[in-house]
């Protein structure tokens, strides 16, 4: 049987959005959030809520859990999943 499973490595959030070819304004607008609150949720000032979290990785084509959203957001995912 053929192990198909992608290893991706994990990567910031900025990282993410260029890889997918989006300006943080274009980003942004597409996420419908202010161009300002991407700017926080990269540099690590704020932390997106899940639902965020989802449409971002829809956006960006990258599974959610290879981004790197900050360890505020890893300890309050282990808290809703215990």
């Amino acid at each position: 049987m053929l192990n198909t499973k992608v290893n991706y490595p994990k990567i910031t959030l900025a990282a993410a959005r260029v890889n997918a070819g989006y300006s943080q304004k274009e980003a942004a607008s597409r996420l419908k959030i202010n161009e300002r609150t991407l700017q926080n949720y990269e540099s690590g000032a704020n932390v997106p809520d899940w639902d965020m979290v989802h449409k971002i990785g829809e956006l960006y084509d990258f599974p959610i859990d290879f981004i790197f959203f900050g360890s505020e957001l890893r300890l309050k995912r282990d808290k809703t999943n215990n």
